[in-house]
């Protein structure tokens, strides 16, 4: 298995499916990568070179991604949630935060249950 930015990549996929392995890498990003580098999308991670390897590692290196980018978005809902914006509060509620529906479907949210409205019977 290579290792990319701290993450075992696997070696029997597509090299453009494998990079996404990693955190902050979707499918348009690793198809950029590849085509600055000049690797084929449909070679497996097993036929990279060395060479190759270390070649994208560089090209992601240029990149947020991993422990920056988990920071960075934590950082970002602390600060709503220190401004007390209307984002911050549903953070800090543990409800939907995009404006979805609550009173149907947010129920499946990790953590301990939250009452949402009392039920008129």
């Amino acid at each position: 298995m290579a290792r990319i930015k701290g993450v075992d990549v696997p070696d029997n996929k597509r090299v453009v499916i494998s990079l996404t392995y990693v955190y902050g890498v979707g499918k348009k990003l690793s198809e950029q990568i590849l085509k600055t580098v000049k690797i084929d999308e449909n070679r497996k991670v097993s036929d990279l070179t060395t060479d190759e390897l270390v070649s994208i590692r560089e090209e992601i290196e240029k990149h947020t991604t991993e422990g920056d980018l988990r920071r960075e978005t934590s950082m970002n809902i602390k600060t709503k949630m220190e401004i007390n914006s209307y984002e911050g509060t549903r953070h800090k509620k543990g409800l939907p935060v995009r404006g979805q529906r609550t009173s149907r479907n947010a129920r499946t949210r990790k953590g301990k249950p939250t009452t949402v409205a009392n039920k008129k019977k």
